[in-house]
């Protein structure tokens, strides 16, 4: 007997029948009720917890916590299950080479063994972490990102134009998998300024007419820049209407603007885990797709639960990976915070306010806690002269952090900073300085044309 191929394994009927298409997804699932949301996660959590407890990373990762498989009874025992990081995902990969003992490939006989998908991640934070699926917890991945597509107005007819890179990293395959199999609509997969010449890829999206951006924020905007200085004018010669992707930190009306007003939509998730939360319409806050992401806010320093409105460490549970590599508590340490008002499109799903930077890449001043990626934010919304560009230099001298935001401008670099540093301590609590940077002269620092996510941090000690 042959082993399943992949489409054997995907169990398309089956998947439409538990999680619906992508265009049904704001008049069904995100208005599903509470208690039958509650329901469906329970299901599916000990479902997916059931099936960790035969994995070797699990076993020994729970058992370290002195637990046992009756111990967890229902998704209220969550919090008894410790979470994990990265770093123990890369510790059990140099333990258990290759690819680690944290997948379930094993579970199966050998003629029901599925096919495993394959890739990892940036290593934007250290070597690269490999990522593995299963054929069926990588379509409704792929189907899970689609609902945010939908939800923003992605229509078949759109021809997408799409910045997220390739190579081993995930973003662009899945991504590339997404509009694909569940959009239908047209995709340039032009890739990252490496891959395809920032100059080319304008071009390409006046010659095919794209009426979309896909990607990272940062490089997007870049590509506005990049478009002018090629005599294309956004809005004019390139029709975009919609942009979606990682914003991150940066300022929406700042892209929208770069773009001729483009309608600009978030959405948040990390390689391990695809799609969680994503804006609609009402620009409210994203949307956590609840059915298959249990999303947990933990404080980041005890990995206490924070109450509604308090910011932390995003912890995830895939409710929906239960084939290859389970995800349990995975702590993204991404920071974000649980909206507490009324969803203005009538959702039961619970929002979160967006990324707001990375408990790892944090930098405390003086005693107040800093995250870089939310810097340019600040400033920008203040200026419409300055750009999404710029980085921040933390220069270490005797036991104290002095930080620097220089950050890209249209006007005058050597005009008054004054107002600006002004609205930094006000909004942070600290003093910080700020630079102003020609049009492009950050780029060999950020890397902004070779990087999926451009630097946005340097740490270095005084001379």
């Amino acid at each position: 007997m042959s082993q399943p191929s992949y489409f054997d394994a995907m169990g398309y009927e089956e998947m439409i029948s538990e999680y619906g298409r992508p265009e049904s997804f704001v008049n069904e699932i995100a208005r599903m009720p509470r208690d039958k949301l509650q329901k469906l996660q329970n299901e599916r959590f000990l479902k997916v917890v059931a099936f960790a407890w035969k994995i070797p990373f699990y076993q020994r990762h729970w058992g370290a916590a002195n637990l046992i498989p009756d111990d967890i009874r229902s998704i209220a025992d969550i919090s008894k299950l410790p979470p994990y990081s990265k770093e123990d995902l890369m510790a059990s990969v140099e333990a258990y080479p290759p690819i680690g003992d944290f997948h379930g490939l094993d579970t199966y006989a050998d003629n029901d063994r599925p096919p495993l998908v394959f890739q990892t991640t940036s290593g934007t934070t250290g070597r690269p972490q490999p990522l593995l699926f299963g054929p069926k917890s990588r379509e409704i991945q792929n189907l899970l990102l689609a609902r945010f597509y939908a939800m923003q107005g992605i229509r078949r007819d759109d021809v997408l134009h799409s910045v997220y890179g390739h190579g081993m990293v995930n973003g662009g395959h899945y991504v590339r998998e997404a509009v694909l199999h569940w959009t239908g609509a047209q995709l340039l997969t032009a890739g990252t300024g490496i891959e395809t010449r920032s100059a080319n890829q304008v071009s390409l999206m006046k010659d095919f007419g794209a009426t979309a951006i896909i990607g990272f924020g940062d490089y997007i905007t870049y590509l506005a820049s990049v478009a002018r200085k090629e005599g294309l004018e956004p809005g004019r010669d390139l029709n975009i209407r919609v942009i979606s992707g990682h914003m991150g930190a940066e300022g929406r009306e700042t892209i929208s603007k770069a773009w001729g007003g483009a309608e600009v939509y978030d959405w948040y998730g990390v390689g391990d885990t695809g799609a969680i939360a994503g804006e609609g319409p009402d620009h409210a806050g994203m949307y956590v797709q609840e059915d298959a992401q249990f999303l947990e806010i933990l404080d980041v320093d005890t990995g206490e639960p924070l109450a509604a409105g308090d910011s932390g460490d995003m912890v995830v549970t895939c409710l929906y990976k239960d084939d290859v590599f389970p995800i349990i508590r995975f702590n993204t340490h991404d920071v974000s915070a649980f909206r507490t008002d009324r969803s203005p499109s009538g959702f039961t799903m619970r929002r979160i306010v967006g990324f707001q930077g990375r408990s790892d890449n944090m930098v405390k001043l003086r005693g107040i806690n800093i995250y870089p990626t939310g810097l340019g934010v600040i400033l920008t919304e203040s200026d419409p002269d300055l750009l999404n560009e710029y980085i921040c230099i933390v220069t270490r001298r005797d036991k104290r952090d002095e930080m620097v935001v220089y950050i890209e401008t249209m006007g005058d670099v050597g005009r008054d900073v004054s107002a600006h540093q002004k609205l930094l301590k006000q909004r942070l609590g600290v003093e910080v300085g700020v630079v102003f940077a020609e049009p492009g002269s950050l780029g060999e620092l950020t890397q902004i044309e070779i990087r999926q996510k451009p630097i946005r941090l340097i740490i270095k000690d005084a001379e």
